[in-house]
């Protein structure tokens, strides 16, 4: 039977660890890549760096909060009581919207991509195999997520790593019949930025979108043993970690392979495999890609269900969302954060995979961008309304506090000023904009009618 009651505290420091790396490797750096660097050139490898230590810089400010008071809804529950619960309801349900999005996305992705491995199951059937264990997954236990989540993660971050070691052995002249390519195709075909600045522009909202999860360990931490240390510890590892398989893997690509190489949008790891003669290099890397995607479709379940819960919990969203079952799942929350997957399991019977996947992908637009900004606002506001004495007692702070601050939200703002000069990015961001601008406008409803009832009651 559910219940009203509290999630369970069950996941360790180092699944939490694990479930961070996960949540930043998926399937858009495995492929999306590839159109980033066909786009951009090999300039692209600055993209990731500048990008990723903006990211880098925003989780640190995630972390300062999210260590001072661990909490499920994550920055949700913190822009709800620093800037207002119109703030904190407006990104919970944008962010909540974004993985239900994904799940339906990742489970048309991962079905085309088992599609490719066995030709003879419909794309349908796999996307609703995968949206029914990863939902059972889910509803077992906590446990269970992060035991599926840490396997996943693991095998991405070998897959990486076995990749980037092959690439600097290539690199370094070391593979049998290919020489070393020196710096040929970084400087001769054109040049690091060939097609000019703007092109690093419209590749930075496919980067961003990439490095997309990292987040996920302070949602996640509502259920931890220990959050604080666990999250300490996992912002840490994650830190470090994004550049070395981000940067690193994307900088093997470009000096391995030329930017204009056709080979290169379709799967730009399976296609420098393939140039060293790795045997089985596109199956072996459609498994990985599928890891990833399936470990992507299990935490949308789970970030999204967790965000629908403290939204329910701070009445926010509907109160059924916040029942969880006898394991301490909210089974409610699953429920309907799976549900887009199975819709897209049934359009996806219906109308071709092309047409649902470029829809999906749309529709995901540049949200983000947007849960970014509000961290940035948000940790901006915190660290002001605290006393000398609060300050000191934090158990993570971020650097260069407030001047940091500002530079990463301009940025930030910079980007959507891009995005709205850009043609390719105008349609992701006003879609966007849509949506948290129909989110805003209910977080200020709810808001007003709450301090209504409020001061109705003290009268």
């Amino acid at each position: 039977m559910p219940t009203s009651g509290n999630l369970q505290h069950s996941i360790n420091t180092r699944q939490l660890t694990m479930i961070g790396i996960g949540g930043v490797i998926g399937a858009g750096l495995f492929v999306g890549s590839g159109k980033a660097i066909a786009a951009a050139g090999p300039g692209i490898v600055f993209v990731y760096l500048l990008t990723g230590l903006v990211i880098i810089l925003v989780m640190r400010m995630l972390a300062e909060l999210a260590t001072a008071s661990p909490e499920t809804g994550s920055f949700s529950s913190y822009a709800s009581r620093e800037l207002g619960s119109w703030a904190g309801l407006a990104v919970g349900w944008v962010y909540a919207y974004h993985w239900c999005v994904t799940v339906a996305f990742e489970a048309i992705a991962g079905a085309t991509i088992a599609n490719q491995l066995l030709p003879s199951v419909p794309t349908w059937l796999f996307s609703l195999i995968f949206m029914s264990a990863l939902t059972g997954v889910n509803l077992a236990a906590v446990t269970s997520f992060a035991r599926f989540e840490f396997w996943f993660a693991m095998i991405k971050v070998i897959a990486i790593v076995a990749f980037i070691g092959i690439g600097i052995a290539a690199v370094c002249g070391l593979f049998p019949h290919y020489p070393a390519p020196g710096t040929a195709n970084l400087l001769r075909q054109g040049g690091l930025f060939p097609n000019g600045f703007t092109p690093l522009l419209v590749a930075s909202l496919t980067v961003f979108f990439a490095y997309f999860g990292t987040e996920l360990v302070t949602i996640a931490a509502g259920e931890a043993k220990d959050p604080v240390s666990a999250v300490r510890a996992s912002m840490r590892s994650v830190a470090g970690r994004i550049l070395i398989f981000y940067v690193g893997s994307i900088l093997v690509v470009v000096t391995l392979l030329p930017w204009n190489a056709t080979q290169i949008t379709q799967s730009p790891y399976a296609a420098v495999l393939n140039l060293l003669g790795v045997p089985g290099a596109q199956t072996i890397m459609n498994l990985v890609v599928l890891t990833a995607v399936l470990s992507c479709l299990n935490s949308g379940l789970y970030s999204s269900s967790r965000m629908l819960f403290a939204l329910s919990r701070r009445g926010e969203a509907p109160r059924l969302l916040s029942r969880t079952a006898r394991s301490g799942v909210p089974a409610a929350g699953v429920l309907a954060a799976s549900s887009a997957g199975f819709l897209a399991v049934v359009a996806n019977f219906f109308l071709p995979t092309g047409a649902v996947f470029t829809f999906l992908l749309s529709s995901s637009g540049a949200i983000a961008v947007v849960v970014y900004l509000c961290i940035c606002a948000t940790q901006i506001v915190g660290r002001r309304n605290k006393t000398a004495a609060q300050i000191t007692a934090l158990p993570v702070k971020m650097w260069g506090n407030p001047y940091l601050s500002y530079v990463v939200g301009a940025i930030l703002l910079a980007i959507v000023v891009g995005m709205a000069l850009t043609s390719s990015t105008r349609t992701p961001l006003a879609l966007t904009m849509m949506v948290t601008a129909a989110a805003v406008t209910a977080g200020l409803i709810h808001q007003r009618r709450a301090a209504a009832v409020q001061m109705a009651t003290a009268e």
